[in-house]
C-alpha cells in the first residue's frame, strides 16, 4: 500500500542521494569508481543498515532493480554534467534530499511496524534509513557527518517514525501527510538555520587560533 504512495518520492529520493554522494567523491577528486560507489553507497547504505537493524536479509538490496538501475544512471548523468550544471543542482539540493529524507524515514518505519518491532526499533529504523546513506558518504570522504553537526536532520526522521509507531498510520493519505510535514520541517530547519544545543570542549583560543582575527 505504502508503495503506490511514495513509490514516486523514492525514486526521486534516491536520485537526490544518489547525486549527493557522487557530488561529494568528485568534490573529493574521485575517480569514476569512488563516485559510482560512493553514490550508491549514500542512495542505498540507510536501507541496508537498516535491514540489518531489524532482521530483513540485506540481500534484498539485489531485488531492487528500477532503484538501482535509476541511482546508476543519475550518477552517469551527474559525472559527465557541466560544472555549471552540478552547481545549480546544489542550489536545489536541500529540497530534494528532504523529500529522500522523508520517503526513506518514512519507509524503515513502516517496515519495523511491519515486522512487529516495538516503539524504540521503528524510531531508530526510521532514523537509520534516513540518514544511514549520508553518514558513510561522510564517513568514507573523511567528512565529520553532516547529519550530525549542521541544521536539525536526523530529528525529523526519528519524529516520523515516533509518529508512525504511535499513531499506527496505514492509509496513503496519512502517509501522505506525514511526508508532507516531515519535508515542510525538515526546510525550515534549513531556512532558519535551526540546530540542536551543542556543547564545545574546546576554549576559545582552540576554537579560532587566529585569535578572533577575520
Amino acid at each position: 500500500m505504502e508503495w503506490d504512495v511514495f513509490g514516486i518520492f523514492s525514486i526521486i529520493g534516491t536520485i537526490a542521494f544518489a547525486v549527493s554522494g557522487a557530488i561529494v567523491a568528485m568534490e573529493e577528486e574521485y575517480d569514476i569508481l569512488g563516485v559510482f560507489v560512493l553514490g550508491l553507497i549514500t542512495a542505498f547504505g540507510g536501507g541496508v543498515i537498516r535491514n540489518l537493524l531489524i532482521g530483513v536479509p540485506v540481500t534484498t538490496l539485489w531485488s531492487q532493480g528500477l532503484f538501482l538501475k535509476t541511482a546508476g544512471i543519475a550518477i552517469l548523468i551527474v559525472f559527465v554534467l557541466p560544472i555549471y550544471w552540478i552547481h545549480h543542482w546544489k542550489k536545489g539540493e536541500a529540497f530534494f534530499d528532504a523529500i529522500g529524507l522523508a520517503a526513506f524515514a518514512i519507509q524503515g518505519a513502516l517496515y519495523a511496524v511491519q515486522a512487529k518491532l516495538p516503539l524504540s526499533a521503528v524510531m531508530v529504523a526510521a532514523m537509520l534509513t534516513g540518514i544511514g546513506g549520508g553518514m558513510v558518504r561522510d564517513i568514507m570522504a573523511g567528512r565529520k557527518p553532516l547529519v550530525l553537526r549542521d541544521e536539525i536532520y536526523a530529528m525529523w526522521a526519528i519524529g516520523a517514525g515516533l509518529t508512525i509507531g504511535l499513531a499506527d498510520l496505514q492509509k496513503p493519505w496519512e502517509l501522505f501527510v506525514l511526508f508532507l510535514l516531515v519535508v515542510l520541517f525538515r526546510m525550515l530547519s534549513v531556512y532558519y538555520k535551526w540546530k540542536l544545543p551543542r556543547r564545545s570542549l574546546l576554549n576559545a583560543a582552540e576554537r579560532n587560533p587566529k585569535g578572533g582575527q577575520s
